[in-house]
């Protein structure tokens, strides 16, 4: 029996530990590599030719948005199942729209992550349960916004990375660093953000975030 070649990308050892060690007791699944963060994880990708790449969302560097949209520019045959403990809504749809396979909460059952791998691995999608309340409700929230013309709808998948860590309060040298972009490629991205959402100063830009519940204070 052919088995599930997997490779594990969390930025925490423990957590990394915990999955292989869940993993290692299921006879079709084997776990072939780990990774810390998204560099680490297309290197190994490419070393390694892994089934299926279990993403930690939330990594410094290069992060799993970032990683899976190039894993799955280069490898279209490899399947990502995005791996956070966070059921933020914005992370389900980027992480889907970045190409992801499936979503499934760090805090799920061990049998829910190997019913996640197998179905990816099939070809399949995967949601685990409360990921799947938060997929709905935001689809519905984007439903809603749709209908009133949000221009944070008009928005790219690169410009709300952007606008998100300028919330956060990171500079332009900082986001160019974290996405491997020139700074003035960022500064494009904020540009382009600002003028489509009709912000004109950081403290505009960080009460929109705010409002739509991209950042938290």
């Amino acid at each position: 029996m052919r088995k599930i070649r997997v490779l594990v990308v969390d930025d925490h050892t423990m957590v990394r530990d915990g999955i292989c060690a869940l993993l290692s007791v299921v006879a079709d699944i084997e776990v072939v590599g780990e990774a810390s963060d998204g560099k680490e994880a297309l290197e190994k990708v490419r070393q390694l030719a892994p089934d299926v790449v279990l993403m930690d969302v939330v990594m410094p560097g290069i992060s799993g948005l970032e990683a899976t949209r190039r894993i799955r520019a280069e490898f279209p045959g490899t399947k990502v199942l995005a791996l956070t403990q966070y059921d933020e809504r914005e992370h389900i749809f980027s992480m889907i729209e970045a190409g992801a396979r499936g979503f499934i909460s760090k805090l799920a059952a061990s049998s829910e992550l190997t019913q996640g791998i197998r179905a990816v691995y099939r070809g399949d999608s995967f949601l685990s349960p409360s990921a799947a309340k938060a997929f709905v409700e935001g689809y519905q929230q984007r439903a809603s916004a749709w209908r009133e013309d949000d221009p944070y709808q008009q928005l790219t998948i690169r410009e709300r990375e952007v606008l998100k860590l300028l919330a956060e309060g990171r500079t332009v040298r900082q986001i160019a660093d974290m996405l491997v972009l020139s700074p003035r490629t960022v500064e494009g991205y904020k540009a382009n953000l600002m003028d489509k959402l009709d912000l004109h100063t950081k403290t505009d830009l960080i009460k929109y975030a705010i409002r739509k519940g991209i950042i938290t204070l």
